[in-house]
Parts: structure tokens; C-alpha cells; sequence
């Protein structure tokens, strides 16, 4: 087998990154937008010793689980991975490869109770579209594609708010009117970096820009761009410059100014209020987080009085979504424009609660924490996970039950494996597709305390509601 070759492929199996798996005489071949049961012949575009990676020439029999990619740039854009195939058999596939990884790489005898599937449209409230100089001197802003920083333009995005395009394009025809150059990722040069987006329910929106200097142009254009942007997208409820004057990949700098309203997005979830920094997390999909958070307070299983620590809490969300009014609920998150937002957030919704900018992979030699002895845990990191050490950590907290949240798989059963050792069952799991058509899901998963397992009443009723 060479590069160019063409060969008629049987696809038995999908990848999560949206390639169809074929073989050749046990030899691997991977197909970009390929999915099971589809019959192709295709072109090898790599050749490696184990594998090789194809592009489809010719559908010849379509597989059942392939539906009509309605994105004008599928396979440009590095987002999405499943608009070729159906929202069921993506569901599907997700569900078996988190059963796989408790299988795997845990070892344990543990599979997902219920799989909740959310819309595939328009469900995001966060983008970051970086800004650069196109071909012809312009101003070009899109999305990077697949594993590059070459930005694939668009005009709609269909998993995302749709008013971000429409502000995104009305910023950059502003630069280009006002002579405000586009970032030279090379040279380190030029102005504008990204644009930065956040929604809330109310269809509010938060803009910022992100800027290689200290200011956008001036502050008479950037007085003048407050102005316009306001008069075409009124529902714009603060505009901040992000300063990131560093040669870097990272996105944001860490100094922000406030341009227009008060920096912050205010939104609703579970019925509670949150106040939200431009820089700190939270969840990207609103309904999906309100079924995850769902989830998670039927785990906690909180009866009243019990101390709830949340750890990588962000702004408050999750602790403060599934807290009653009598929870002593304490916070740990390592930004701090989190925490002041979570303190912010369980005052506005009547929360007892206290929150410590720490590492919460260091929570635990923290002299703050050492006297709480919480009654449940709840931990949402990033995707790398707790990690082997810090689950060990946070077992040793010895609370009755741990709520697990994670967007990693592979992580969560390499952890979970973990915390079986240091005493804690894993009872159940249920999964959330926060993202549909990528290849990414939520799991929330129970842990229960070995010598208290037969006392959960919650353990008993682990399925959806």
C-alpha cells in the first residue's frame, strides 16, 4: 500500500474523532467521515506501519447510521466530527465507548444507566474565533481547521448561538473600515487576536476582544465600535478588551478593561442565578447542563444539614445547583475571577457556602479545608482528569459519597479505578451529550464509601428521570 492508491473498503467500526475503521489484510485503515456499514472506495492519503488514513472517493453503498451533512464546511472545520452520521447512532456510539472505557481500563463491572441525548443546534453559548490576515490582505476570522491554526472561514455555525457569526462579521468589517490590523500569529504582530463570545438564556450576550496591545486602535474607536456594535446587536450586554500580548497558543491574556456594561453575563440554570466572568467556566451547552446538574444532585442525595464540598467548582454551578437551602456548601477553584463569582452566586441564591481559591489537586494540604469532614464530594476537572495522586487525596476526605463529572472517558475509568482502591464503589453512571456532532460526552458517576454502600437509598434508583 502506497500513498494515492485506491482500494474498495468495508467500514466495520466509527471512531469518536469521526473515522470510519476498515482493514486490509488486518491492516488498519482509517476513513475521514467514514462510518460503520459504509461500503467506499477511497484514496490513502498516509501510509505509517500500523495504520493508514483514507479520504472517501466514491460512497458506493451508504451505511444505515449516514445522514446529509448539512454544514457547508464539514471536514474543513476541526469542530465537528459527526455531521455525516445519524444524532441516534452517534448516541449510540458514545454510550458503548464510555461502557468500554469502565471495562478496559478500569476493570469494573460498571455500565452507564441512562444516556441523555440533547439538541444538535444551536446548543453552544461560547465561541472563540481567532483573527488573522488573509491572502489578500484583508481580515479573515473563522475556525481552525483539524489539527492546524488555518482558519477555515463561514457564515453560520449550526451548533452555536446564531447571532455569534452575525457579530463576529460585523466586528471584522468594523476593523478592516478603521484600519485595525489582524494578528500575525509569525511575526507577533498586528491587533486583533480573537473574538471572544458568551449567551445567556435571555439571548444576552457578552463580547470581548482580544487584543495584541492594550487598546483596539484608540479609545475614540474603540468609543465608535461601543457605539456600533450596540446600534446592529442591541441585546450585546457588555464589551470588554482582553489583553494577550504574548507569543503564545493560549487564547486569553490575563488583564481584561470593561468598554460597556459591567464585564459580566448574568444567566439562569436549574432555577438558580449566576453571575459569570468572561474568563471562568461554564458549561457550554445550558440545557444539557441542567440534565447533567440534575443527575448530579440525584447522586449527592442531599437530605439536609450534610456538608458539600465542591471541588474544580468554577463559578459555583454545580455545588450551588444541587445544594438545599440548610447545605453547608464549600467551593475550591485555582481562578480567581471563579471564585469571586461562585461567592458572588451563593449570596444571590441564599447558599451557606464559602469558597477558597486553591488547586484543588492540593486541596487537601490546605490548612482551610482540614476541619470540614464533608458528607459528600462532588468533583467536575478538566479533561486530564484528578489524576491518581489527588484521588487518593480526595478519598481521604472520607466522605459518605463522591459525585464524579467528568468529560473524559478514558479518565474517569482510569480514576474511578482509582478510587475503588482507596475504598469507594462505583455505583452507577449516567451520561449527558453535552456536545452533540463532536466527539466528546459528560459521565456523572456515583461513588459510594465502601462501609456506608448499603445505606445509599440513591444507589437503589440510578436510572433517568
Amino acid at each position: 500500500m502506497k500513498k494515492n492508491d485506491f482500494f474498495e473498503l468495508q467500514v466495520t467500526s466509527t471512531t469518536l474523532k469521526g473515522y470510519g475503521v476498515a482493514h486490509i489484510d488486518g491492516y488498519a485503515v482509517f476513513v475521514k467521515n467514514a462510518c460503520k456499514g459504509d461500503k467506499v472506495n477511497a484514496k490513502i492519503i498516509k501510509v505509517t506501519k500500523s495504520y493508514a488514513v483514507a479520504i472517501i472517493d466514491t460512497v458506493l453503498q451508504p451505511s444505515a447510521d449516514r445522514t446529509a451533512d448539512d454544514c457547508p464546511i464539514s471536514g474543513k472545520c476541526g469542530s465537528c466530527t459527526f455531521g455525516h452520521v445519524s444524532y441516534q447512532a452517534e448516541c449510540a456510539l458514545k454510550e458503548a465507548h464510555i461502557n468500554d472505557a469502565f471495562s478496559h481500563i478500569s476493570g469494573l463491572d460498571l455500565k452507564i444507566s441512562a444516556f441523555h441525548g440533547t439538541s444538535r443546534y444551536g446548543y453552544r453559548n461560547k465561541a472563540v474565533y481567532p483573527v488573522s490576515t488573509s491572502k489578500d490582505g484583508g481580515i479573515i476570522s473563522g475556525f481552525y481547521a483539524e489539527k492546524s491554526h488555518r482558519i477555515v472561514e463561514h457564515d453560520f455555525c449550526a451548533i452555536s448561538n446564531g447571532n455569534f457569526a452575525k457579530i463576529r462579521s460585523d466586528t471584522v468589517g468594523f476593523a478592516e473600515e478603521n484600519g485595525i490590523s489582524a494578528y500575525d500569529e509569525a511575526e507577533s504582530s498586528g491587533i486583533l487576536r480573537g473574538i471572544y463570545l458568551r449567551s445567556a438564556k435571555d439571548g444576552s450576550i457578552i463580547l470581548t476582544l482580544v487584543v495584541n496591545g492594550k487598546i483596539f486602535g484608540s479609545e475614540q474607536i474603540e468609543k465608535r465600535f461601543c457605539e456600533y456594535i450596540l446600534s446592529k446587536h442591541p441585546y450585546i450586554c457588555s464589551i470588554l478588551v482582553n489583553i494577550n500580548q504574548k507569543k503564545t497558543n493560549v487564547v486569553l491574556g490575563e488583564k481584561w478593561r470593561v468598554l460597556y456594561g459591567d464585564g459580566y453575563l448574568y444567566d439562569v440554570l436549574c432555577g438558580k442565578k449566576f453571575r459569570i466572568s468572561p474568563a471562568s467556566f461554564y458549561q457550554v451547552n445550558r440545557g444539557g447542563a441542567e440534565i447533567l446538574y440534575g443527575i448530579a444532585k440525584k447522586y449527592a442525595g442531599l437530605s439536609g444539614g450534610e456538608k458539600l464540598l465542591d471541588l474544580y467548582c468554577g463559578t459555583g454551578t454545580v455545588g450551588i445547583c444541587i445544594a438545599e437551602k440548610d447545605t453547608r456548601l464549600f467551593g475550591v477553584d485555582i481562578v480567581q475571577s471563579a471564585v469571586d463569582d461562585a461567592s458572588f452566586n451563593a449570596s444571590q441564591n441564599g447558599i451557606n457556602a464559602r469558597f477558597f481559591r486553591i488547586d484543588a489537586q492540593k486541596s487537601l494540604d490546605d490548612g482551610r479545608l482540614a476541619d470540614i469532614f464533608p458528607d459528600v464530594i462532588t468533583i467536575d476537572p478538566p479533561r486530564k482528569g484528578c489524576g491518581i495522586e489527588s484521588a487518593r487525596k480526595i478519598a481521604s476526605f472520607g466522605a459518605k459519597r463522591i459525585v464524579y463529572i467528568s468529560c473524559d472517558p478514558a479518565t474517569l475509568a482510569r480514576d474511578l479505578a482509582e478510587f475503588e482502591k482507596c475504598g469507594y464503589v462505583s455505583v452507577c453512571a449516567e451520561a449527558v451529550d453535552m456536545f452533540p456532532r463532536t466527539g466528546h460526552v459528560e459521565t456523572v458517576a456515583l461513588l459510594s464509601r465502601r462501609k456506608d454502600e448499603p445505606k445509599i437509598q440513591v444507589a437503589m434508583t440510578c436510572k433517568s428521570d
